[in-house]
């Protein structure tokens, strides 16, 4: 019986090609010099598209794709899939989710302490030899005992407000409701109200028109000269013009952020800024985490071709 036809969209690491070679027919249109025409070439016999939560998958290549049947998407995020489409056409979309929530959230926390105590700064402090020439490095900014306000408490957002729990922390969050099913969190339905009230406020929402921007100049504005922003979210939950702006003129107090728009060609504003800590997209960057979701990629795609429940699906 031959094997299923898999266009893949993005590279995957070397440890998930071996299982997903051993049940597909991998057609990686990354490589190719012109994808469209890559594409073409394969497009009637493609029955799934094996992406990334960047790469995504938009509508025209799904119209391009008559007998394409599933979208499997290694990440959590699926804003670059067009939902709509492969709805109107009854095709199946699954993502990671789960299995990189808390290694996301442990790499939050870590942002925070790395940016308020002035990890990296220190690091060079000491290796140009300024601790020996200068003297002791700056004083920083303590953690413990801060408000922090957590956007968006799903999976993510929850696991964060855990381990600023161990800190001490004032937690405060936004969600569609109240959660019932949390401790004795502070809700508060604005987000403008919430940056307000924190010291540090996470981004950890999902992307996708509802959020897009959701982070603009009036919450950047409530958390202040004083506040640190850190975004382990999407880049489009923020806006970017606005944040830059603030960061310049010093109306925000710093920033960690593992997403851009654009990345990896970030806005070069970025750069000049030793307020802000950058980070190359790598939350959900262990080895560990990384081979769990190549399994649920090839799991969901598996169940598919045997017309078994998929493990984790979208629609």
């Amino acid at each position: 019986m031959p094997k299923p036809d898999i266009l893949q969209l993005g590279p995957y690491p070397a440890w998930d090609l071996p299982a997903l070679e051993a049940r597909f027919s991998l057609h990686r249109a990354f490589e190719a010099a012109d994808t469209a025409a890559f594409v073409r070439a394969r497009a009637d016999r493609l029955r799934g598209i094996a992406t990334r939560g960047e790469v995504g998958a938009g509508r025209a290549l799904i119209d391009a794709l008559p007998n394409l049947e599933i979208i499997a998407v290694y990440g959590v995020g699926t804003d670059a899939v067009d939902l709509d489409a492969a709805r109107a056409r009854g095709i199946r979309v699954t993502n990671t989710p789960g299995v990189l929530t808390k290694d996301v959230a442990d790499f939050g926390v870590a942002l925070m302490l790395a940016a308020a105590r002035g990890l990296v700064g220190g690091d060079a402090w000491v290796r140009s030899g300024a601790w020996a020439a200068r003297g002791l490095f700056p004083l920083q900014t303590r953690v413990h005992g801060k408000a922090v306000g957590i956007l968006g408490l799903g999976r993510i957002g929850a696991e964060v407000a855990r381990r600023c729990a161990a800190f001490d922390m004032d937690i405060a969050y936004t969600d569609l409701a109240p959660r019932d099913d949390v401790p004795d969190w502070t809700f508060v339905r604005d987000p403008v109200a919430l940056a307000a009230r924190s010291d540090v406020l996470f981004v950890t929402l999902t992307g996708g028109a509802a959020t897009r921007g959701i982070v603009g100049r009036r919450v950047i504005a409530a958390l202040g000269p004083r506040g640190l922003l850190v975004n382990i979210a999407r880049a489009s939950t923020v806006n970017e013009a606005a944040l830059l702006d603030a960061l310049e003129s010093g109306a925000l107090g710093g920033a960690a952020l593992d997403v851009f728009e654009g990345e990896p060609a970030l806005n070069p504003r970025f750069l000049a800024l030793d307020t802000v800590l950058l980070q190359p997209h790598q939350a959900s960057g262990t080895e560990e985490t990384r081979k769990a979701m190549g399994r649920l990629v090839h799991d969901n795609l598996v169940a598919h071709f045997e017309g078994r429940p998929l493990p984790t699906p979208v629609i």
